[in-house]
């Protein structure tokens, strides 16, 4: 069977014909594909007769912007017309502009879902740090910038950081952040798996940090601290556990139960078991001869005069 041609109809060109009649005017947003990067451009593609211009100043408010690292081509931009004709044929586009109109939607999202973001701290300001996220400047308080707060925030400078969006104002166009919120989550599930790995049973050396009405925290190690129950400090009833323990006291404990992030111990179960311990530990001494246990036996051997 001969080869058919396709019969092409105006169903073949409708994005372009659609693209022909469409009119486009300063201030309409168009997203489109990067088709070509240089040092001071970005070319796109939107299905359009001309295609879009982006200068590189037009890209981000951030001035350590890169735009070599930041766009590759294939990725999909969106922009807002500044000028119909550059003079050179082309849109000329904005996607500081665009941003400004979609980022704090996108900025709340990020917020709701607290998303952690990467970025290299851009600046020093009173009391606090400057990092842009999606092209906006954010303010991280020196207060958030770590576990404790920090007072010499000059260090920080260029370095990168992981944060999360803890307050949006779009009015106001402000934007917050904290490092703190992402190294206290850090923390908390080092923390979990390191309890999750403790062996329950295990009989472990602690050192009492605080003594309460209820009972005493012992630090077991690796950052663990456990609850023992005023209860489960001796046989005999305590009106407080300042009775026996002191802060500061290296005690056995016992790993008795880890439940929802908490380790409680017992000191009376730790006591059974090193007393079992001791009890089943077999001396076996031997010596040449019979072992002698009576007095009849010791003198059995002995010769008197």
């Amino acid at each position: 069977m001969e080869n058919q041609e396709k019969i092409e109809t105006m169903d073949d060109y409708k994005e372009e014909l659609e693209a022909s009649y469409r009119r486009i005017l300063p201030g309409d947003m168009v997203t489109g594909t990067v088709i070509d990067i240089t040092e001071t451009d970005v070319m796109i593609d939107f299905n359009y007769y001309a295609p879009g211009r982006i200068p590189v100043s037009e890209m981000s408010d951030d001035p350590d912007y890169k735009v070599m690292e930041k766009v590759k081509i294939g990725d999909t931009l969106t922009a807002s017309v500044m000028k119909t004709d550059d003079g050179a044929g082309n849109m000329l586009l904005s996607c500081r502009e665009a941003n400004e109109e979609l980022v704090w939607d996108k900025l709340k999202d990020m917020m709701e879902n607290k998303t952690m973001i990467h970025g290299k701290i851009g600046g020093i300001v009173n009391a606090g740090v400057i990092m842009y996220v999606e092209g906006v400047r954010g303010f991280i308080p020196a207060s958030k910038l770590d576990l404790h707060y920090v007072e010499e925030t000059e260090s920080y400078l260029g370095k990168e950081v992981d944060a999360v969006i803890i307050d949006v104002e779009e009015e106001q166009k402000k934007l917050v952040l904290s490092v703190k919120d992402v190294l206290i989550k850090k923390a908390l599930e080092e923390k979990k798996d390191k309890i999750n790995r403790i062996s329950v049973g295990a009989v472990v050396e602690g050192t009492v940090e605080q003594l309460k009405d209820y009972g005493a925290f012992v630090d077991i190690g690796d950052g663990i601290s456990g609850l023992l129950h005023i209860s489960q400090i001796s046989d005999r009833r305590l009106k407080h556990p300042k009775q026996v323990l002191a802060v500061g006291d290296k005690i056995k404990v016992k790993i008795t139960k880890v439940a929802d992030g908490k380790v409680s111990l017992s000191m009376k179960e730790a006591s059974e078991v090193i007393n079992k311990d001791m009890d089943e530990e077999v001396f076996d001494y031997k010596e040449e001869g019979q072992a002698v246990t009576g007095l009849g036996a010791l003198f059995k051997n002995i010769k008197l005069d």
